[in-house]
């Protein structure tokens, strides 16, 4: 992936009374068959960018683009590893967990790139998962899945992956869901699971409690928080919007071109926004006032 010229106009981006400097493409990599499909930040600030394949036909080319803050090609892994990209986040403690879609695994790397171990039977459906999309690490620790391509689920483990609970079924209801597409957990413990085809956002309690539906999205895609309990959500418009923590919306915008397929913040407060269609990251850097 190769960096443009500089480019002949500047993008502003306003998320309330906030705004933003578009810049884009962020980092560069190696040639690749893959096209982004999400990216992360480590507590070390490293971005680690989620790049998708066909496994049946593409080369095994990295799955994981390893950055440094400004966007220079550190290293990557997982081509071996990994089958079908489609989400990953980073744990607290510098471990990187993949969403391995269709082979029906969460797998879960070292911050170096090896591979340390798993959440569900790899290869075979309903042990547990069913085409898994996301993951969200709880404050406490736990770890929560939603399992929505062919299933209408979200899955619940303890720290070490020991299942807990499964939730949801399927349809338009409080606690169902049509295509739990993204899942993150507020700092209070609330978790925010996106039902994307139900055009909507569903809040639980830890234990699976419905709490809440914030409606008002077209087919939304990808979520994060920020510390403070800002959520910011992309969804098919394209637009990105920024909730607050009782789901207010403070603000929206079109930073990207045709949508983004995951999104995330960094320690300065830039947001990365993955583009797929044209495969790319976007920044979005604060402005001062």
């Amino acid at each position: 992936m190769a960096r443009t010229a500089p480019p002949l106009h500047a993008l502003t981006v306003a998320l309330g009374d906030r705004l933003f400097r578009v810049e884009r493409p962020f980092g560069a990599w190696p040639a690749n068959s893959g096209k982004v499909s999400d990216v992360t930040v480590g507590p070390d600030g490293r971005v680690h960018v989620l790049l998708r394949h066909d496994p049946l036909v593409d080369p095994d080319d990295p799955r994981v683009i390893v950055l440094d803050a400004h966007g220079t090609y550190l290293s990557a892994y997982g081509g071996a590893e990994i089958a079908d990209s489609h989400c990953l986040t980073a744990h607290p403690d510098g471990r990187i967990f993949v969403v391995d879609r269709d082979m029906h695994e969460i797998i879960i790397f070292s911050p170096e790139g090896q591979r340390i171990g798993g959440i569900g039977r790899r290869g075979v459906p309903h042990q547990p998962f069913n085409h898994p999309t996301d993951l969200a690490i709880a404050p406490s620790g736990e770890i929560y899945v939603s399992d929505g391509y062919a299933g209408w689920h979200v899955h619940r483990f303890a720290a070490d992956g020991r299942h807990i609970a499964t939730w949801g079924s399927f349809g338009s209801g409080p606690g169902q869901f049509a295509e739990p597409h993204g899942i993150w957990c507020l700092p209070d413990g609330r978790l925010v699971v996106i039902d994307r085809s139900n055009h909507r956002l569903q809040v639980f309690d830890p234990e699976g409690l419905f709490l809440a539906e914030w409606p008002g999205f077209r087919r939304p895609v990808a979520i994060w928080g920020d510390a403070a309990g800002r959520l910011y959500v992309t969804d098919e418009t394209p637009s990105l919007t920024c909730l607050a923590a009782d789901g207010r919306r403070i603000g929206r915008a079109r930073p990207m071109l045709n949508g983004a397929h995951g999104l995330y913040g960094m320690p300065d407060g830039s947001l990365l926004l993955a583009e797929s269609n044209p495969s790319r990251i976007t920044r979005l850097v604060p402005i001062e006032a």
